[in-house]
């Protein structure tokens, strides 16, 4: 008697493989944890503006905003302030409606203004303080776009108004292939942040740079966020204010304790030490 094959039953299909904590991560969230601090730069804000003017500001811009933490803070912190957030990305202005001015009671979101649109473009009302945070006007790689953006700027204060714009530099900043890390929250809840100088031309300054985040299951989320930047210097920066008519421009630098530890204190001065990675203020006075 011949044997008949039976057919084989078809195989159960594989279970979906669990994603890893890289697939789920939200890449804005933690830019918020690794790379903002609102309530400081709002503190921040309140000193430079005292500084020029010796009294509260109550308005502020704040350029380039993406998720505009900072308007939300701002609000917050003083009910009779306001905020105008300007942003050209609509997915991360929504992203922060959803996740920053949600938080925020009807009041205070009420105060919260967004444009989606060019930085360049004036806009009513004018405010007591523009920021322009973490080197976004780099964006702009040569001296007419830079100083039609801060003709802009100026265009957009108040008779009496600032603008306060962060720097970094050092000799570690050209150094392709840097990486700067840092761990935020550790446990199985946390991850790194990546911060890499991928490229440096010397000859036009143009500077590639990228954040990546590793989380604690050994997932990595690569190229979170790219930048294409011109590498400016504060001498250059501070020319370009007085060429577009602010009357006078100060660098502010965080000072140190003795032990060589940051005492979180921001000064203005002329001179400071040649760290190879540092950060610090401009403000422009109008």
């Amino acid at each position: 008697m011949t044997k008949t094959k039976t057919k084989a039953a078809p195989k159960t299909a594989r279970k979906s493989k669990t994603p890893t904590m890289a697939e789920t991560a939200d890449k804005f969230l933690c830019y918020q944890k690794s790379v903002q601090s609102p309530s400081h730069e709002v503190e921040f804000f309140e000193q430079a503006f005292r500084d020029a003017f010796r009294r509260k500001p109550y308005t502020l811009r704040e350029d380039f905003c993406g998720t505009f933490a900072v308007c939300c803070d701002w609000v917050v912190s003083n009910k009779r302030r306001t905020a105008i957030g300007v942003d050209l990305c609509d997915q991360t202005l929504q992203w922060g409606r959803d996740h920053n001015l949600s938080k925020l009671t009807e009041k205070q979101q009420s105060r919260v203004t967004l444009l989606q649109e060019d930085v360049r473009i004036p806009s009513v009302p004018t405010v007591d303080v523009l920021a322009a945070q973490n080197f976004s006007f780099w964006i702009f790689k040569t001296r007419p776009e830079v100083l039609e953006y801060f003709k802009a700027a100026r265009a957009n204060l108040n008779s009496e108004g600032i603008m306060v714009i962060d720097m970094m530099g050092g000799g570690a900043c050209y150094e392709e292939q840097n990486v700067d890390k840092r761990t935020i929250k550790k446990g199985k809840h946390g991850f790194e942040y990546h911060w890499q100088q991928v490229s440096f031309n010397p000859v036009n300054a143009d500077a590639h740079f990228r954040i990546d985040f590793k989380f604690a299951d050994g997932s990595k989320m690569k190229n979170a966020f790219e930048y294409h930047w011109r590498f400016w210097t504060i001498p250059e920066v501070r020319e370009l204010l007085a060429e577009a008519g602010f009357r006078e421009s100060h660098v502010y630098w965080e000072q140190e304790e003795d032990a060589g530890k940051d005492a979180g204190e921001w000064r203005r001065g002329i001179n400071a030490p040649s760290h190879p990675s540092w950060i610090s203020y401009i403000v422009g006075v109008a």
